[in-house]
């Protein structure tokens, strides 16, 4: 909006140079990411203030580990502050006409709301197990397949125009139309290797990145300040990412794929990691509010989104690899039991609780060292995935 303000003033008053630099993404990258950061610090006390008046406490399931029953009552929910922070700093300071940031927002607040829905029954109907799995993965899967079907033509055309003709070639054409060399699969530390996907190949992978990660950030969101933190980091990765592929000209350097409108995203970013800032303020332990599934779900889907935009799914999969490792620990547990009580008559386990953070909590971990720890690995796994813009 801000942008677009800017570019009239210039218009009509040729000595307003000066707002030349709302033109460009990285001027307007930081401010997006210090008005997030000003909402949420401005707004966090009075969101905290109306969910503890509204009486909207996190429980605590019993079986879980004891020392977090203390929390029970702790407002929950707060993932709201977050996507105020991210929805009216991405709106000021975006270019209005980018499809690929509306795709974003929408799939952020799509999850959000699904997040909401849940949090919302275990607050009112004090089931500390929400909404139903099969009725939470049904609507995750709507928004996921949504936008996985419009990015694979999105992503492989330069205008709206452009997205249809192919679509409808791709219908007209039996469903066989490939699609262009920068919708590959791209493999990451080396120069050339990608592979074609095709029409339905993208749609299936971007789906299972999108919806995965959105569940593996939730999994992840145990611990005061554990999940934010790692989404702050890999959201700003990712970012750089959206500003090379951006780019013709850092694009053909480093030999990634050009996808016009994608550097737009780095604004997103930026906002998601300011109001990610102000959220961790609040949420450092000991936490005066929790994300919620309303957080969660949209972060971790905003985090697949973006990195099917700028094709990067495994790297993703490499700087979110403590994401990857809780849901892990989930699948391998739940696996793990149900296989061993079918064969034994009793099921075993293979973690002393899940998700993983859980383990090491019970192996004597202090919450703030599993916290930490789990900071500095996303960190490291980070500047892996950024080395791979150079190391190809």
């Amino acid at each position: 909006m801000l942008l677009s303000l800017a570019q009239w003033l210039q218009n009509h008053y040729p000595d307003l140079g000066f707002l030349r630099v709302f033109q460009y993404i990285t001027f307007r990258a930081v401010m997006a990411a210090m008005t997030s950061l000003l909402i949420g610090l401005a707004f966090g006390p009075w969101v905290i203030r109306r969910l503890t008046e509204m009486k909207i406490g996190q429980p605590i399931r019993e079986y879980g580990v004891q020392q977090h029953l203390a929390k029970s009552g702790t407002p929950t929910m707060g993932g709201v502050l977050i996507l105020i922070g991210i929805g009216i700093s991405t709106l000021l300071w975006f270019d209005w006409s980018n499809r690929f940031v509306w795709v974003v927002m929408v799939v952020t607040m799509g999850f959000g709301a699904v997040g909401w829905v849940d949090d919302w029954r275990k607050v009112v109907d004090k089931n500390p197990e929400g909404m139903a799995s099969r009725e939470k993965f049904f609507w995750q899967s709507l928004i996921g397949l949504a936008a996985a079907l419009y990015l694979a033509f999105s992503v492989s055309e330069t205008s709206i125009l452009g997205v249809v003709q192919l679509f409808f070639r791709w219908v007209t054409s039996g469903f066989s139309t490939e699609l262009p060399p920068r919708a590959d699969l791209m493999l990451p530390f080396f120069k050339t290797v990608s592979y074609p996907l095709g029409v339905f190949g993208f749609i299936g992978l971007s789906y299972f990145v999108i919806v995965g990660t959105s569940n593996a950030v939730n999994f992840t969101d145990g611990l005061d300040g554990l999940a934010i933190m790692p989404v702050v980091m890999v959201g700003s990765a990712l970012g750089v990412f959206a500003y090379v592929t951006g780019s013709s000209v850092y694009s053909k350097y480093l030999l990634f794929p050009y996808i016009p409108g994608s550097g737009e995203l780095l604004i997103f970013c930026a906002a998601m990691a300011g109001a990610g800032l102000a959220f961790l303020w609040f949420n450092t332990h000991p936490a005066q509010v929790f994300m919620g599934d309303v957080g969660a779900l949209a972060l971790g889907g905003a985090l697949g989104t973006l990195a099917v935009i700028t094709r990067q799914e495994i790297v993703l999969g490499i700087m979110g690899g403590v994401f990857v490792a809780e849901v892990m620990s989930v699948m391998l547990q739940v696996s793990w039991f149900k296989y061993t009580k079918k064969k034994f008559g009793e099921g075993r386990r293979i973690f002393k609780m899940a998700p993983l953070h859980h383990h090491f909590e019970k192996s004597g971990w202090k919450e703030t060292q599993v916290v930490v720890r789990f900071w500095i690995i996303t960190m490291l796994l980070c500047l892996i995935g950024l080395a791979s813009l150079k190391l190809r």
